[in-house]
């Protein structure tokens, strides 16, 4: 065999290793997987919650399904769950120590790293979709309070009262913390995380989106991990994307979401990379928490070192899902839930 033509069946079985890895590939996208918050949920709640991220998952698929951008997907999933009140987020929020809301969002693009965030805005329904203006209609990365509310406003971005951001449920729980007697960690319990997503479309595009009503009668003005970049959440198309919940403060101190996507850059599986990073803020800070994680290739885990934490992630027309610390349920998006 002369050497040309060895060298040309090498290129012909080469070119056929990458068909066959690309198409590989693409039978995995689209992907999204959503949080719900990690901590422990109620047990009159954790139906609610688990329905609440399944049909935010499967509403995030859909806009991949149809060729939607990885970003329009993180945003509309996010929504749901700023939406729905078993959240702690838009109009489900904690409450601060003075029996108001402030509320954090981020959103990143991991095609070009953009990102947009804002922190302790109010009076804002859905401030996800006001990080999103932040990364799109401005030169900044981060607006916080009375300087996010105003850009919300130029934006014709509605207001709404206070009231429709607080729950029933919600002044219980900060009217029982104020209490002298208040068990702090017990009154977080159900109303400890944040919630998010990641998802990869069509074209290999990674995003990210984070939402949360912060901690449960927080001081007035506290910002925690959810706006800050590398904390609440991370997305770059080399590596991969990551929404993070559980303690802020823990999160912040190990910039979670990038901890996790360094593991990966030294090789390690979304799984392991996660866990890693879990691990790794229980022993140095004593932070308990929860993550979502994916990469550009579709493969995707949903993990917590806190006992529960509600998920769903939508893959080749499958729904997965879980509460519990390990679970994981399966059956196809058109079963009922």
């Amino acid at each position: 065999m002369s050497d040309k033509l060895a060298v040309k069946r090498c290129r012909v079985q080469i070119s056929k290793l990458t068909h066959i890895t690309s198409t590989k590939v693409m039978d995995m996208l689209p992907v999204v997987v959503v949080h719900g918050g990690a901590g422990s949920v109620p047990r009159e709640r954790s139906d609610k919650a688990s329905s609440g991220v399944c049909s935010a998952a499967q509403v995030g698929y859909v806009i991949l399904q149809r060729g939607g951008s990885s970003m329009d997907a993180v945003v509309e999933a996010v929504t749901q769950m700023e939406n729905n009140p078993v959240f702690n987020a838009g109009c489900g929020s904690v409450l601060t120590n003075n029996g108001e809301v402030e509320m954090d969002a981020i959103v990143m693009d991991g095609k070009t790293l953009a990102s947009g965030a804002v922190s302790a805005v109010r009076n804002i329904a859905n401030p996800v979709q006001l990080a999103r203006l932040v990364m799109d209609k401005t030169s900044h990365s981060c607006l916080t309070a009375h300087g996010a509310n105003q850009f919300a406003r130029a934006m014709d971005v509605p207001e709404v009262p206070q009231e429709s951001l607080i729950t029933e449920y919600s002044r219980m729980r900060w009217r029982k913390n104020l209490a002298p007697d208040a068990n702090p960690v017990e009154c977080q319990m159900g109303k400890m995380g944040t919630v998010g997503a990641v998802a990869v479309d069509l074209k290999g595009n990674v995003a990210c989106a984070t939402s949360t009503g912060g901690l449960l009668n927080q001081m007035e003005g506290r910002v925690g991990d959810t706006p800050c970049i590398g904390c609440g959440g991370y997305a770059d198309n080399q590596v991969g994307a990551v929404s993070t919940t559980g303690h802020g403060e823990a999160i912040m101190k190990v910039t979670l979401a990038r901890l996790i996507l360094f593991h990966m850059e030294q090789g390690q599986s979304v799984e392991a990379a996660s866990d890693l990073a879990l691990a790794y803020m229980k022993s140095r800070v004593q932070g308990l928490g929860g993550v979502v994680t994916l990469d550009p290739q579709g493969h995707w885990a949903a993990r917590c070192s806190s006992l529960q934490m509600t998920w769903a992630a939508v893959q080749k027309d499958m729904l997965h899902y879980g509460l519990n610390a390990g679970e994981h349920f399966t059956q196809g998006i058109d079963e009922p839930h």
